[in-house]
C-alpha cells in the first residue's frame, strides 16, 4: 500500500439519505481489503453534528462520501461548512450523488470537493464505484495525518 495506513480502521463518513444507497455502500465496504469503520448521517444537520463531535473527540473521518440532495441542510451547504472549517477542510470529500448537472459539478469543485461522481443506477456498477473510491483513497493516494486544531 502506498498510503502508510495504521492497523486501526479507516473512518468513512457517509452522508446519505437514501437507505438503499446506504445498504449498497455498506455491502461494498464489507468486502473490503481495508479495515474500515462506517458512520452514516442521514441528513446535513446530522452530518454536521457528527463532524462537530469528531472535532471534540479528536476522532475525525479519513474520508467523507457526500450526497448533494439531502433533506434540510443539503449537501452543498455541508460541503461549504466542511471546507470553510480549519479543523475539517483537509478531509477528502467525494461527492457521490445522483446529480449530473454541470452546475452541481462546477459548484462542488468551486467549494473544493476532491472529486465528483454520479452514482451509477446499476447495482454491480454502484458496488464497483464504491470499492474503487475506497481503493483509490486508501491504497493509492497519500493523505496527511490528522491534525488537531
Amino acid at each position: 500500500m502506498t498510503n502508510d495506513r495504521r492497523l486501526e480502521p479507516v473512518h468513512i463518513l457517509l452522508i446519505e439519505d437514501n437507505l438503499g444507497d446506504v445498504e449498497l455502500t455498506k455491502e461494498a465496504l464489507s468486502d473490503s481489503k481495508i479495515l474500515n469503520e462506517l458512520t452514516v448521517a442521514a441528513d446535513g444537520r446530522q452530518a454536521l453534528e457528527v463532524l462537530k463531535a469528531g472535532i471534540l473527540s479528536h476522532h475525525m473521518p479519513d474520508l467523507i462520501l457526500l450526497d448533494l440532495n439531502l433533506p434540510g441542510i443539503d449537501g452543498r451547504q455541508v460541503l461549504a461548512e466542511i471546507k470553510s472549517n480549519p479543523a475539517l477542510k483537509r478531509i477528502p470529500v467525494v461527492v457521490l450523488t445522483s446529480s449530473q448537472a454541470e452546475s452541481d459539478i462546477a459548484a462542488s469543485y468551486e467549494m473544493h470537493a476532491n472529486c465528483f461522481i454520479t452514482k451509477p443506477i446499476d447495482f454491480a456498477q454502484f458496488l464497483k464505484v464504491v470499492r474503487s473510491i475506497e481503493d483509490f483513497w486508501f491504497s493509492i493516494v497519500r493523505l496527511p495525518k490528522a491534525e488537531v486544531i
